[in-house]
């Protein structure tokens, strides 16, 4: 192994060539400036400046046309361009410039200062919301500008400096379509399934989406955040996504619905898949990487073999992308900060890159519980494995763990106030759902619950099988890293038991490591073969082919996973392993008639090892495209499970907003989304809090951190609900007056589909709104 730059300079560190060299084969020039001379021909290349932009134009059309076709309006897409443009984009490129020392490309700039944009939101909106100044968040970004124009040594920023390189034609049109294909697929399964705002009472709605637009209402208006659904409970939890979700709504001027519901998801998708063609083209210098890495990410999806789909060990990138915004937040953030730490390793970066990296550190810290501790442990194992080499400290290591252990407790006592949300250690909690004691060995239950996992979970990761062999162990530190923080992930999740499977997400963080790996490894296998332009071509014909064989197959043979009578823990498994054979026996045949083919077709000699390498890592291909095709079979909602979401709740809670003061707290008698029959209740109702853009008194405690904790549903303050219910079904003036000025209570929400209020009410308050199904009263 090689061996970091060991101490931060303000020059440029010490490079890895300085230790034990590495084995890498010569890279290919990717790209050159306008003008430059081809490597291929010696003559001139002819430049054509505005086609480079024709990717990029083309993928913005098409991004803005499935928005359209969803109903978004015309000017909140421009409002939101606006905002992207001018409220992230300027400002976070303008610090990323000043703080990063070598300009790389256009591409870095933009796709790392934006993902620097997000981070300095932050600060400007916690100081407006703490100076209760909100309507001027608007400004932060001139204050970075004015900052720029008046001090000489920033004002250079604002020029675009030379790059040295340019993306290449291939590589942008590679990523633009990852993000024209991914936006097909929040298409189908969300922005598709999911009104804007309901459009009638028979309109359901995944739970977690209101919940969600709750939280980003809270942002919006509160600081401290509380947990919407119950006024004065404090929210220790990691929310920084919903606090963009805000800014952007205040910023931009957009409804918040729109922003959750249509805008922010797709920027996000579009953001981290950019972030990971530029992350992998920069850590590597092949553009190669990058435009593999961001497919196996994001087009790429997890192999199974039912059909509707399912996700046995959860998912990377479907499903979860939506059903909870905060995950494609935080993987924002977490792409850019690899990108950051790798650059430091390799001596690219100087002082400004631990702020950046801190910068980083810091916003991961909230955006996702689940983001730092994968870091933390590729940082330590890096630090003591070039430790061990180099013998001596590497500095820039020891540095960074100490920002990221700063981060990470900022993040426990700051932001979660040691909450734990019911993660405890348990090894291997996860997969013993799959097997029971057996009569025989143990190994014979357990191994194919981890041939599963493998190869539905981790097989876009097998690039990196090639890649640690062919370079013999003798790894970068930058590839230590990434390698630590693809396998911590998945280890994480196995030690650790959280009851809502919120462990999955630790796998998930890991993978963001790992695929950069394995599309690294894919490219050393790649400039092995040596392949011609002809024979390029041939290995893009078999993964397209292999992937639509792929489809097909899984669209006429696949079924729904079906149970053994009686049913056993592993039969959920049972079509994934058996795919999992047939596709084996394939490639088993294949290896043992490639000799014979490679006498029949020279051309194929020495290419066995690609060949077979491309179609392991296109064996996921249907993955998404099953979720798209499950979701096309379900009404609203999606694929998923969906709650009702009546028009007439929603339109009640819409008038509220437009009719009261941010600081009102309102009342209501729904808090179950079931009809509760022998005492039980389901309390995970949070339409109320999430149109309203209000708290409520008692709405549905679900997801409060405490409820987590304890594992159980039951309300915490019996004497406080009591006193809630009691104002819609025996209300006085004495205690209406007193939930006025003991709850702050101003607002009471009736829904008669829940049960109908008492009569004196209408004595008591006055009947501001109602409509067939909610009726809203005001106390004086």
């Amino acid at each position: 192994m090689t061996a970091a730059a060991d101490r931060p300079t303000g020059g440029r560190a010490e490079s890895d060539a300085t230790a034990v060299p590495a084995v890498r084969p010569p890279a290919p020039v990717d790209a050159a400036p306008a003008g430059s001379v081809s490597t291929e021909t010696g003559a001139p290349r002819r430049a054509y400046p505005l086609l480079r932009f024709l990717p990029f134009v083309a993928t913005v059309l098409y991004v803005a046309a499935v928005l359209l076709a969803a109903d978004t309006a015309v000017l909140d897409l421009v409002k939101y361009a606006l905002y992207l443009a001018l409220a992230l984009t300027l400002p976070g490129t303008l610090v990323y410039r000043a703080l990063r020392r070598t300009p790389h490309s256009l591409l870095d700039d933009l796709a790392m200062g934006t993902a620097i944009g997000l981070v300095l939101e932050l600060p400007a909106w916690l100081l407006v919301s703490v100076l209760d100044l909100r309507g001027a968040l608007w400004a932060w970004p001139l204050v970075v500008l004015a900052l720029f124009a008046a001090t000489p040594r920033l004002r250079r920023h604002l020029r675009p400096p030379r790059y040295a390189t340019a993306a290449p034609l291939g590589f942008s049109w590679a990523v633009g379509g990852a993000v024209a294909f991914f936006t097909t697929y929040l298409s189908s399964t969300f922005l598709e399934r999911n009104p804007i705002l309901p459009t009638s009472d028979d309109t359901r709605q995944y739970l977690d989406l209101a919940y969600q637009l709750s939280l980003a209402g809270e942002a919006k208006h509160h600081f401290p955040l509380h947990v919407p659904q119950v006024a004065g409970e404090p929210l220790f939890y990691h929310w920084f996504g919903y606090a963009h979700m805000a800014a952007t709504s205040m910023i931009g001027g957009i409804d918040l619905p729109v922003v959750a519901l249509r805008l922010a998801i797709p920027f996000l998708c579009a953001l981290a898949i950019l972030l990971t063609a530029v992350v992998g083209w920069r850590i590597s210098g092949r553009a190669l990487v990058g435009a593999v890495a961001a497919a196996l990410f994001f087009v790429v999806g997890e192999t199974n073999f039912t059909d509707p789909v399912t996700m046995p060990f959860g998912t990377q990138a479907s499903f979860v992308i939506w059903h909870g915004m905060s995950m494609i937040y935080s993987w924002v953030l977490l792409i850019a900060l690899i990108g950051v730490v790798c650059a430091l390793l390799k001596g690219e970066l100087g002082r400004g890159g631990f702020a950046l990296a801190f910068l980083l550190l810091l916003a991961s810290s909230g955006a996702k519980a689940s983001s730092l501790p994968p870091v933390a442990a590729a940082l330590l194992v890096t630090f003591v494995v070039v430790l061990v080499v180099r013998r001596r400290i590497p500095w820039t290591l020891l540095i960074l763990g100490v920002l990221a252990a700063a981060a990470q407790l900022f993040a426990l006592a700051v932001l979660f106030r040691f909450q734990s949300y019911g993660v405890t250690p348990e090894p291997m909690w996860s997969f013993e759902r799959f097997w029971t004691p057996p009569d025989g060995p143990m190994w014979l239950a357990v191994l194919p619950v981890w041939l599963a996992f493998l190869v539905n979970m981790q097989l876009r990761t097998a690039g990196i099988v090639p890649l640690l062999w062919l370079r013999r162990g003798r790894l970068e530190p930058s590839q230590v890293f990434l390698l630590a923080g693809g396998i911590a992930g998945p280890l994480i999740y196995l030690m650790v038991k959280q009851p809502g499977d919120g462990n999955q997400y630790f796998a998930r963080a890991g993978f963001t490591f790992a695929v950069l790996l394995s599309a690294w490894g894919y490219v050393m296998v790649f400039d092995r073969a040596k392949l011609s332009r002809a024979g390029r071509v041939f290995l893009a014909v078999e993964a397209l082919a292999l992937a639509v064989v792929l489809v097909v197959a899984q669209f006429r043979l696949a079924g729904p996973a079906e149970a053994s009578v009686p049913p056993r823990p592993i039969d959920p498994l049972l079509p994934l392993l058996r795919w999992a054979l047939v596709l084996a026996a394939v490639l088993l045949l294949v290896t043992a008639l490639w000799p014979a083919l490679s006498r029949w077709l020279p051309a194929l000699r020495g290419r066995g090892g690609i060949v077979a390498l491309t179609a392991i890592l296109v064996v996921g291909a249907p993955g998404l495209i099953m979720d798209m095709r499950k979701s096309e079979r379900f009404s609203n909602g999606g694929a998923y499970a969906t709650i009702s979401l009546p028009k007439s709740r929603v339109d009640a809670a819409r008038w509220l907003r437009d009719h009261s003061a941010a600081t009102d707290v309102v009342a209501t008698n729904a808090h179950c989304i079931n009809t509760p029959a022998d005492g039980y209740c389901d309390p995970r109702s949070f339409w109320l809090s999430a149109y309203s853009e209000r708290r409520v008194l008692v709405e549905g405690w679900a997801f409060a951190p405490r409820v987590s904790a304890a594992g159980s549903w039951a309300f915490w303050d019996q004497p406080l609900l009591d006193r809630n219910d009691a104002a819609f079904t025996a209300p006085t003036a004495a205690s209406l007056a007193a939930l006025r000025s003991d709850d702050g209570v101003r607002w009471l929400v009736a829904d008669h589909e829940v049960a109908a209020e008492s009569p004196e009410l209408r004595i008591l308050a006055r009947l501001r709104y109602s409509n067939d199904r909610i009726f809203v009263y005001e106390l004086s």
